[in-house]
Order: structure tokens, then C-alpha cells, then sequence
């Protein structure tokens, strides 16, 4: 496996914001639970993409942090976003968004180290706890849990991909 270096709220260059939305585009045409169904182009994932990135542009007002895995040859090789929860009430915990690993560097136990940066940034941001959803059906719960997530809900049915495809969404929560 290479090393991969990560970076909380990299510049959001337009180069950046490219492979992020490459990456976010080939996630989801090989599977991936990223808030879309296959087949996408980029610019099916441009508005949400859009939308992702200035929550996160911390110089501008956002109050999101994105979590970039750089690979050896400094491409994106994963990424997540740490949600803030809009609330003082709620500024000991971040929600973790749209985790995905390049389809190129599945399998090379990426996910599990960028799950890892990503409780590493949260506690230097002192975040107490991290929260996140999961679509039924994938088994991703698994991965989840083994990384020390709980489930603590469900919403049956509360996910439509196609009509007669229902999936229930699960919460997540893990105490850092």
C-alpha cells in the first residue's frame, strides 16, 4: 500500500475541485452510496458538488471541514467531508459526509485510514463524537462498525432509489 497524505480544508483549487468531483463521479458509477444513483457525469454531481465544496471553504464562511487522501503521485485518492451540525448545541459533534475512495484504490484498506485522519481531525478540532447515515443494503454498516461505530437508528424505507427500491437509512454514531 502507498502512504497517503491527508489534508484537512486543502485549497479548493479549480484542479482540486476536478478530481474531487472525478473522483465523486466514478464512486458513484461503481456503486457507491455518495447521495446518487449510476450512471452520472460530472455534471449530474456539479450543483451538490457546488454546494459541498462552499460549506467547506472555511476563508469564505464555512463551517465544514473536507478531508482529502493525497496518494504518492499527490492525486486524490479519498475524501469526506466533517458536517458541523449548525448548532452551538451540537458543536461537540461533526456528522462525517459523502466518504469515498477512488474505485482505483479499492481494496487497499484506504477507507479504513481515511476514517482514521478523519477521528485524528475531529479530535483537533475537539469533536467529541462523530455521526453518520448509511444506505441499508450495502453492507457498509459492517465496515462502520468495525472502525467503532454503533448503530443507534433506522428510517425504514426512508431512502427511494427507483420505485420499488426502498433501502432503510441507519445512524451511526461514534464516541471519539
Amino acid at each position: 500500500m502507498s502512504e497517503l497524505r491527508f489534508v484537512v480544508d486543502p485549497d479548493l483549487t479549480p484542479e482540486l475541485t476536478g478530481e474531487l468531483i472525478g473522483c465523486w463521479t466514478d464512486v458513484v458509477n461503481a456503486g457507491g452510496s455518495v447521495g446518487f444513483v449510476p450512471p452520472v457525469t460530472s455534471d449530474d454531481i456539479m450543483e451538490t458538488a457546488t454546494a459541498t465544496f462552499a460549506a467547506c471553504d472555511t476563508a469564505r464562511g464555512g463551517t465544514d471541514h473536507l478531508l482529502v487522501g493525497f496518494d504518492g503521485e499527490d492525486r486524490v485518492a479519498c475524501w469526506l467531508v466533517l458536517g458541523d451540525g449548525k448548532s452551538w448545541l451540537r458543536a461537540h459533534w461533526r456528522w462525517v459526509w459523502r466518504v469515498m475512495v477512488d474505485p482505483k484504490h479499492q481494496g487497499r484498506g484506504y477507507g479504513t485510514l481515511l476514517m482514521r485522519a478523519a477521528d485524528d481531525a475531529a479530535r483537533a478540532l475537539g469533536v467529541e463524537a462523530l455521526h453518520l447515515t448509511v444506505r441499508g443494503g450495502t453492507g457498509t454498516e459492517g465496515f462502520y462498525g468495525r472502525l467503532g461505530y454503533v448503530e443507534v437508528g433506522r428510517i425504514p424505507r426512508a431512502i427511494r432509489l427507483a420505485p420499488g427500491d426502498d433501502r432503510d437509512e441507519i445512524y451511526m454514531v461514534k464516541n471519539l
